[in-house]
């Protein structure tokens, strides 16, 4: 049996007219003319094909053709040798599409996560103005959230987690600062302007490089200590300028950034074996079960069950009456699980650098927003402060971005 590779698309070989011989010997008769295109045909690879079997499913009888190989026998019986080339290209078209189809599913989940942020500030905005305890609505958004990933859990659209007690045992310190950071961001945008409250909060990088030198024990670079001047000099700027300046709403927006980059750090610190570890969606909804574990008897403790009747017409002489306050705190629930879900999504299929990068823009994104939603009266020098902040964020991200060279 005899197996001949081709290395062209179409080829002539024949075989001299000789007496028959057996099939054994038919490999020995093969040489190619001089005058087709198979000069090029290396030696060794004829050599090769001559220690070839020969499969019959690569032979089929017809006339000759360009591309044959004639046996001279009695009958002059032709075979026919079909080949079948794959181009390159088609691969790299696969690739390509499949590449443009992951970078606009990217771009829509990213276009998904500002758009749900934005409606969750001014949502958040409206219902605190008018609704005065942060506590009460950080507890209602948990429990909202763990009703939606419950119901995710039941219907099978995430696979529930199984957790053990090393992984609550981590997992537990990390709640606790989620609880808090989410508590003081409330509290801050409760009292003064969104958009100031994400000037403030632009200061994150700072306390990450702070909190990881001190604990971590990574030491910053040069750049990354330049990128942070214009981030520290923006916020000051804006604050000196703010018209909504407030000390609470400051300084919860200043404790914020210190409890969700501590709630970084111990992620860091507190981590579990890789092969017990959860994915990003059952970290963040166990995190989550938690937070409401914990917030909801420290909202009743603090500010009492404010859901009474008397407690809620009360929002009806601020503009909003029990209907609208209800929706709002119902819809402000569903986008605060919706973004930070899709949030994690997207930390599922990019690195945590171009995670940051992108939440640094979203940043941008609110503040604009906020300011057009709610008209708020803003200075140029508060303005130019505010832009520089987020210049110096951004500036952060790529720093971190670019990877030493090795020494």
């Amino acid at each position: 049996m005899l197996n001949i590779p081709l290395s062209l698309s179409s080829m002539t070989l024949c075989i001299r007219s000789l007496p028959p011989t057996p099939i054994t010997k038919l490999t020995q008769l093969f040489r190619p003319l001089s005058s087709s295109p198979v000069n090029d045909f290396h030696s060794n690879s004829l050599h090769s094909c001559r220690k070839a079997s020969y499969s019959p499913s690569y032979l089929r009888l017809g006339p000759p053709t360009s591309a044959s190989f004639l046996i001279p026998t009695p009958k002059n019986v032709t075979f026919k040798v079909a080949a079948t080339l794959v181009p390159e290209a088609q691969g790299d078209e696969s690739e390509k599409r499949n590449a443009m189809i992951r970078t606009l599913q990217l771009a829509s989940m990213f276009g998904i996560w500002y758009l749900l942020n934005i409606c969750f500030n001014i949502y958040n905005k409206q219902v605190l103005k008018v609704y005065p305890f942060p506590a009460t609505v950080t507890a209602f958004q948990f429990g909202y959230t763990t009703l939606m990933i419950i119901l995710i859990w039941t219907f099978n659209l995430h696979s529930r987690p199984k957790i053990s007690r090393p992984q609550l045992k981590a997992i537990f310190p990390l709640a606790v600062a989620h609880t808090i950071g989410n508590l003081l961001t409330n509290i801050s945008i409760g009292k003064v302007a969104v958009s100031f409250t994400h000037t403030i909060k632009a200061l994150e990088p700072l306390f990450t490089v702070v909190l990881s030198s001190l604990f971590l024990g990574e030491q910053p670079t040069f750049w990354v200590v330049s990128s942070l001047v214009p981030i520290v000099g923006g916020v000051a700027l804006a604050s000196m300028t703010e018209v909504s300046f407030n000390w609470i709403g400051f300084c919860s927006a200043m404790a914020s950034n210190l409890i969700n980059q501590s709630r970084n750090v111990l992620s860091k610190k507190l981590m579990v074996n890789e092969e017990e570890a959860l994915d990003n969606i059952n970290l963040y909804s166990v995190i989550t079960i938690i937070s409401f574990l914990l917030s909801l008897p420290f909202a009743i403790y603090t500010e009492g069950f404010k859901f009474s009747p008397s407690y809620l017409q009360s929002a009806a002489s601020q503009g909003l009456n029990v209907r609208e306050l209800g929706v709002r705190l119902v819809l402000s629930g569903f986008c605060f699980h919706a973004y930070q879900q899709v949030s994690y999504g997207i930390l599922q299929m990019v690195s945590p650098v171009s995670h940051s990068v992108g939440n640094s823009l979203k940043r941008v994104v609110v503040i604009v927003s906020s300011v057009i939603f709610f008209q708020i009266p803003i200075s140029h020098a508060n303005a130019l402060g505010t832009a520089i902040a987020l210049g110096g964020v951004f500036l952060y991200s790529r720093v971190k971005r670019t990877k030493p060279k090795p020494a």
